[in-house]
């Protein structure tokens, strides 16, 4: 099997002359599919084709590609990188490690580092492939991707038919998805060179694959942000086997794993699910604690009869946190902690503080924003949740908790909205000369008139037709001031085609003609 390769770099000469140089390097087994001179060109072949080595520029217009490696890690995780830049910057190199880069080469490349370069990674390349296990090697590739994808979409459309094919089987017996994450990893290896860290990845991968073939669980795959997932088909109810599987990781390695389990599933939308679930109980480690399985808290967990409205709560109250309503936010912590039949017991209050921070938390990633970022929940020990005494101490640390982040949440729009409106006032002022309407300002931005014109009014306290005039009459008094240019020649230069309705909307907000502004300033 050849090991494939891409070459991306915006400089059709230096991509050229990097093709010839790889092609006629000797590599035996080595096959170029294909070059690009965009990361975004790059990106569609690689959903099209399986790629073992990357060498790519990394300063490119538009896409860098710091950027594209990322999104090329997204797509193909085990990809190898090596980043190609004419420039020695520490910044760019600081990225390239963050990113697991393989090799970071100056321009102009010297030969004999390339032939090392490409060589070494070749190496690497089936070495890896010698060590990848039978149980991965009966669920192909292309297949193995599909599924993971889907698992990764929010609101999943229909199956493909290959891995309808492949999970046919396991739902007609029953499976679960299981996702297994490192704990302290990073911790660990963090004096280990990138060959010492990926060794050791390796070994993970080996054992975790072995553990699971014997124990004959399903079928075992590398996942996404650094996580593995297994398609569990032979698991007792109680999750015995993974628990097994924690202590004996455990023994092996000088750090833990804690493993997230959804529901076992019988059809496609369950097993998605179960995914979902999983995760979501990976999220909530640093309340939970690490080296253990973890289940999602659900609304199994919430018993009595009285908790069926417990759901309406929850998401009126994330919807209050996102609109910055705190009296809302308050009434919502109070109805859900004392329910119509009393206090939730302690056990209970824990329960229902993992259940809203586990939707609050998955809520906000759709948005693009993390919760333990913004509050900078890592800081704290999560065993603070469990050092509270009464109700009213768990309440009221929740009130400040989600009070600060809904005021975080409110100015981080309003940062926003700011920025976007001082970038309307510089395209309205730059286009003055031009016909600047709200219909015209809004489709350049992608916004509705209707929306942007309120948002401006809010943001501006001033309705944008008046601002815009605002613009005007201040530039035009500016251009006044030049005895050179002509009344006419002025009203056209910000925007008025008919010099008396420039005279006349000059007199309303001056109080006085353009003739007689001049008189006034002896111009």
């Amino acid at each position: 099997m050849d090991i494939t390769m891409l070459l991306v770099d915006d400089e059709a000469i230096d991509l050229e002359w990097l093709q010839v140089r790889v092609a006629n390097g000797g590599f035996q087994g080595l096959r170029i599919v294909g070059t690009a001179k965009s990361g975004f060109a790059a990106l569609t072949m690689m959903e099209q084709e399986r790629i073992d080595i990357i060498l790519t520029d990394i300063r490119m217009p538009i896409m860098s590609g710091i950027e594209f490696a990322r999104k090329a890690k997204e797509l193909q995780p085990d990809v190898r990188i090596v980043f190609i830049s004419g420039h020695e910057d520490f910044n760019y190199a600081k990225e390239a490690i963050q990113l697991k880069a393989h090799d970071y080469l100056l321009k102009p490349v010297d030969d004999l580092d390339l032939e090392s370069t490409v060589a070494g990674l070749c190496a690497k390349v089936r070495e890896d492939r010698r060590n990848r296990s039978t149980v991965q090697e009966a669920l192909p590739y292309v297949q193995r991707e599909l599924l993971l994808r889907w698992f990764r979409e929010v609101c999943p459309g229909e199956v493909e038919e290959r891995v309808a094919e492949l999970l046919a089987p396991y739902l007609d017996a029953g499976a679960a998805a299981v996702l297994i994450e490192t704990d302290d990893l990073e911790r660990h290896a963090k004096e280990m060179t990138v060959e010492e860290k990926r060794a050791l990845w390796l070994k993970v991968e080996s054992f975790l694959k072995a553990f699971v073939q014997k124990e004959g669980l399903g079928d075992f795959m590398n996942g996404f942000d650094n996580r593995f997932v297994l398609l569990a088909s032979g698991l007792d109810e109680d999750g015995a086997q993974l628990e097994k599987m924690i202590r004996a990781f455990k023994e092996a390695f000088p750090f833990t794993i804690t493993i997230g389990l959804g529901d076992r599933a019988h059809r496609e939308a369950e097993l998605h699910e179960s995914y979902r679930q999983a995760e979501t109980a990976l999220s909530i480690k640093w309340i939970m604690g690490k080296d253990r399985v973890i289940r999602e808290v659900s609304a199994r967990a919430l018993v009595k009869p009285a908790a069926a409205g417990v759901e309406k709560l929850v998401n009126d109250m994330l919807q209050a946190i996102l609109d910055y309503d705190l009296v809302k936010i308050d009434d919502c912590l109070i109805a859900l902690f004392w329910q119509d039949y009393g206090p939730l017991r302690k056990s209970e209050a824990y329960d229902l503080i993992v259940r809203i921070t586990s939707k609050l938390h998955s809520d906000l990633k759709l948005l693009n924003e993390d919760l333990y970022g913004l509050l900078n929940w890592d800081a704290h020990q999560p065993d603070v949740l469990f050092e509270f005494e009464t109700m009213n101490d768990i309440v009221s640390w929740l009130r400040r908790r989600f009070f600060e982040l809904s005021e975080l949440l409110f100015h981080k729009r309003r940062k926003k909205d700011r920025k976007l409106i001082a970038d309307i006032i510089g395209y309205m002022e730059e286009h003055l000369v031009q016909k600047v309407t709200l219909k015209e300002v809004a489709s350049h931005f992608h916004f509705t008139p209707n929306y942007l014109g309120y948002l401006f009014k809010e943001e501006t306290r001033v309705a944008f037709s008046d601002y815009l005039n605002d613009i005007r009459i201040r530039k035009a008094s500016v251009m006044l001031d030049d005895p050179r240019l002509k009344v006419y020649e002025i009203a056209e230069n910000v925007g008025y085609k008919n010099v008396i309705y420039f005279n006349r909307m000059f007199k309303q907000a001056t109080g006085m003609t353009p003739g007689e502004y001049r008189k006034k300033n002896k111009i």
